[in-house]
């Protein structure tokens, strides 16, 4: 047996001058073969070097990267630096065989590593429970290192586990191999692409290089062009000035111009004041016109609430027979607001209910429309509301049929009036007027 016990395929390396016998540090055994066929089995997980020998290959290879396994060694050995790849993967091989100070290494290494997978696969308990995590790791894919070294140390991995993860570990290598071969194929490929672009690069920078001298001609014919623009720009400016220079000459000839020139702008100014004051007076006349036409129709329907005042003036007897309203409703629109709590007591008397509206001095004449509809009489005092009320009220009760009765005056005596004799006509068909108020017929 060699002084050196690592197995170095071709030749062997010289160990670091400070271990003074290798062989008391690897703690050799007479019979290495007998300790590699009886595996360690209890509750304790196994070593590098109490696996079997056919496994050191595959843990070492999966396990360890090139450089990572050349700096370990680096940390026990000494040995040249062109050793080849293979020749430090064989000679890590053959240390594993027992336990060696690099076989201590790359333990040590391995289980500070693999410290996650490893309570992973602690707590399957059987043989099936292991392979069924080996699986689960080996399909993830970026956990296979690890797993196989937990898998092959774990105390419930037997001689057929062993064997079965060994296959597959075998034919994942044959697989790595195989995409090895077909990402060569790829980056061939990727290498003719890649000169078939740097072709077309050059192409394209020749083009670009070409255009770049065009666009440097084209900016020195700019650049002479706006030399030629600044020298006529600067001949304009001494013709500006000498125009300048004559125009004020002008106007010291002429002392008035100034005072021509502003009373031409106040009289563009007073005729553009005069045409906006004549539409103002167009659109006057149109307004003013419109208040006579509600002027007139305003004095005829006072004539007509006179006339049909002195009628019922004739009979006031009729007015002051005792009345009962029996419930319904009067609206009255219109009168003064400190009567309105007046107006609502005679109305209450007489067993009816009363609403009330300003005739739109402060009410909003939309809400008029409900009022009308509730209303089975409607009082309109006429001289206290506006235009607009008095037409929405007669056109509402005329559409409506609702009983409408127009009152000049505002007074209390008068609203009580128009109301006992509203309540003493009830049965009647017509609507009787009195002699200060007036009838619509709707």
């Amino acid at each position: 047996m060699s002084d050196f016990p690592y197995h170095v395929a071709g030749g062997s390396f010289t160990a670091k001058p400070r271990a003074e016998n290798l062989a008391e540090l690897l703690h050799l055994s007479a019979s290495s073969e007998d300790q590699r066929a009886v595996p360690v089995r209890g509750s304790r997980r196994r070593k590098l070097w109490d696996i079997p020998h056919k496994f050191h290959c595959p843990v070492i290879g999966v396990c360890f990267g090139v450089l990572e396994l050349r700096t370990l060694m680096a940390k026990v050995m000494v040995f040249p630096r062109d050793s080849s790849d293979f020749l430090l993967h064989t000679t890590a091989v053959g240390a594993c065989e027992s336990r060696s100070r690099l076989a201590e290494l790359l333990q040590k290494a391995l289980e500070k590593r693999c410290q996650t997978i490893i309570r992973r696969f602690a707590q399957a308990k059987t043989a099936d429970a292991l392979l069924t995590c080996w699986r689960a790791a080996a399909d993830h894919g970026n956990e296979i290192p690890a797993a196989l070294w937990a898998a092959w140390t774990h105390p419930a991995c037997d001689a057929e586990l062993e064997q079965l993860i060994y296959g597959d570990i075998h034919m994942i290598q044959h697989q790595i191999g195989s995409s090895i071969r077909t990402d060569l194929t790829t980056l061939k490929n990727l290498k003719q692409e890649n000169q078939l672009w740097r072709q077309q690069l050059a192409a394209a920078q020749a083009e670009i290089e070409a255009l770049r001298c065009n666009r440097v001609r084209d900016t020195q014919g700019l650049e002479q062009r706006l030399g030629e623009l600044q020298v006529e720009l600067a001949g304009k400016d001494a013709c500006i000035a000498k125009l300048n220079a004559e125009l004020a000459k002008l106007r010291d000839s002429l002392p008035d111009l100034k005072d021509r020139q502003v009373l031409a702008r106040r009289a563009n100014d007073a005729e553009a004041r005069a045409s906006a004051l004549l539409a103002r007076v167009a659109e006057q006349q149109d307004e003013l016109e419109r208040q006579q036409d509600l002027s007139r129709h305003a004095n005829e329907t006072i004539r007509h609430l006179l006339a049909a005042s002195d009628e019922v003036a004739e009979a006031p007897e009729a007015f002051n027979a005792p009345a009962n309203l029996s419930g319904k409703c009067i609206l009255c629109v219109g009168g003064r607001s400190g009567a309105v709590d007046a107006y609502r007591q005679i109305v209450e008397q007489r067993g009816g209910r009363f609403l009330h509206h300003d005739g739109g001095l402060e009410e909003s004449l939309h809400r008029i429309d409900a009022a009308l509809s509730a209303a089975d009489l409607v009082v309109c005092q006429a001289g206290c509301i506006s235009h607009n009320a008095y037409w929405r009220v007669k056109e509402q009760c005329k559409r409506s049929g609702k009983q409408c009765v127009f009152i000049k005056g505002a007074g209390v005596s008068s609203f009580g009036r128009v109301v006992s004799a509203a309540c003493s006509t009830s049965e009647s068909a017509g609507i009787v007027e009195t002699h200060e108020s007036s009838r619509v017929s709707c």
